[in-house]
């Protein structure tokens, strides 16, 4: 497996000051994934903006795993909403008279 877009977890880890258990327990609740090559754990680099958001909730807004899932699940359920508004709104543009 390549390793140019992963970022090995135990540089993250030391850089950010912050324990691999943490993110450990992220990939146990399905938040992230991690690759292992070699006995060393990478997260993606597509992952990245998500697991530092992660941090920023957990260790900044001191807000637990299961509050974080839950975050998780409501952003996705506006994002899924918002979707299917844009996608109502266009098709009822077909059912407007033309200006």
């Amino acid at each position: 497996m390549q390793t140019e877009n992963l970022i090995a977890l135990d540089e993250f880890c030391t850089s950010h000051n912050i324990e691999f258990s943490f993110i450990s327990s992220l990939q146990q609740t399905g938040l992230i994934e991690i690759s292992t090559v070699e006995e060393t754990g990478f997260i993606a680099e597509s992952q990245l903006q998500k697991l530092e958001k992660f941090l920023r909730l957990y260790y900044e807004l001191d807000i637990n795993l299961e509050g974080i899932e839950t975050i998780t699940h409501m952003l996705q359920r506006i994002t899924a909403m918002q979707d299917e508004i844009i996608s109502l709104k266009n098709r009822l543009r077909l059912y407007e008279p033309g200006e």
